[in-house]
């Protein structure tokens, strides 16, 4: 398929800019085959489910991962800006860095204003290792372990996406907004949006009601900003994500399936790493490793019956997924519906709740 087949117009006022509150008073669309759309509310996902069913959540926490400083070359210095990607190791990790032709291997770049930098722990140095393609480069940071998240943290900014961040700074309320409220393993430098939606009680009712909730890890990395480049989208390449699915998780989701309730994936991060996890059998196993699948039109999902996600991006990796899951002709029908209806698009705006296309 060509990547003009996922291209649409989205007028520039849809993009939020800042999330719903409360959370789940976010609009949501629900998609379904051979059935009409239908205009509902995040807080109305109780009654859209039914005991027995089960919600996969990616408890990711979002780490400070913007981070600004400057690169030194003997004398010389250029003000620099990274984004971390990937942890490589306790003092290593990839990021994408601009103005990327500025660098090399071997330069010097401390992160952080010069009359912060009081004492050790609050200095914040690195150095390239390597240099890849498209501005991404392996940092060796002088800090390891706790002391380099420690130094991260207090350094560093939300990494909000690029379509917000070119319209408005990062800022304090941003660091619990873009943030879901059952975040647990620090990792992700970009948030599982979907899950953005949920309140405490929201979870609560959905578990008084007999719906199951079911966490697993994926840490997201700022290559989903990534556009895609080729126009032939099999070309294109997925960046790796290390993600988690233990053991009791998998047992229980399998018993759930086999008691008749349906896999709801909460955010394409959780569906990618439970379809990472499930073997042809449709029998989901422990994984703990990294996954670069890439979902699209074609693919024969395995685990899940229905997604819960924003609105994404046209001509991205995002979009190829939900048409996947229920086809390219109802998903660009169903971002018609959206935009001439007003929906808030990408990473603070609105949801879908898709069920499966078979």
């Amino acid at each position: 398929m060509q990547l003009a087949d996922f291209d649409f117009d989205l007028p520039d006022d849809l993009i939020a800019l800042r999330p719903a509150q409360p959370r789940d008073s976010a609009r949501l669309l629900v998609i379904a085959p051979d059935a009409p759309l239908a205009d509902r509310h995040v807080s109305d996902l109780p009654g859209l489910l039914r005991a027995g069913d089960v919600l996969v959540l990616n408890d990711t926490r979002v780490i400070p991962a913007r981070l600004k400083g400057r690169r030194w070359r003997q004398e010389a210095s250029v003000a620099v800006e990274a984004t971390l990607h990937r942890r490589l190791s306790p003092s290593r990790w990839t990021a994408f860095m601009r103005p990327g032709k500025r660098l090399a291997a071997g330069d010097r770049v401390a992160f952080g204003e010069g009359q912060d930098r009081a004492c050790l722990l609050s200095a914040l140095d690195a150095t390239v290792a390597e240099k890849g393609e498209g501005g991404e480069v392996a940092l060796e940071f002088d800090l390891s372990g706790p002391d380099l998240d420690a130094a991260i943290a207090e350094r560093g900014a939300m990494p909000l996406p690029p379509y917000i961040a070119a319209k408005r700074p990062e800022d304090e309320q941003d660091r619990s907004d873009y943030q879901t409220v059952y975040a647990e393993e620090a990792g992700s430098v970009a948030a599982p949006t979907a899950g953005l939606h949920f309140t405490p009680q929201l979870l609560d009712r959905l578990k008084a009601m007999g719906v199951g909730l079911e966490f697993v890890t994926l840490h997201v990395g700022a290559g989903t900003f990534l556009p895609v480049k080729t126009d032939e989208i099999a070309e294109h390449r997925m960046h790796a994500e290390f993600g988690v699915v233990e053991a009791a998780v998998a047992e229980r989701l399998n018993a759930a399936r086999a008691a008749g309730g349906r896999i709801v994936c909460v955010g394409t991060t959780s569906l990618r790493l439970l379809e990472s996890a499930t073997g042809e059998d449709g029998v989901i196993h422990p994984f703990a490793d990294e996954t670069a699948i890439f979902i699209t039109p074609g693919y024969r999902f395995r685990a899940a019956d229905g997604l819960m996600t924003n609105f994404h991006l046209p001509k991205s990796t995002l979009f190829m997924l939900v048409s996947a899951f229920a086809g390219l002709a109802p998903m660009r029908a169903a971002y018609a519906h959206a935009i001439a209806q007003g929906y808030r698009f990408y990473s603070y705006g609105d949801a879908s709740l898709i069920w499966r296309a078979d």
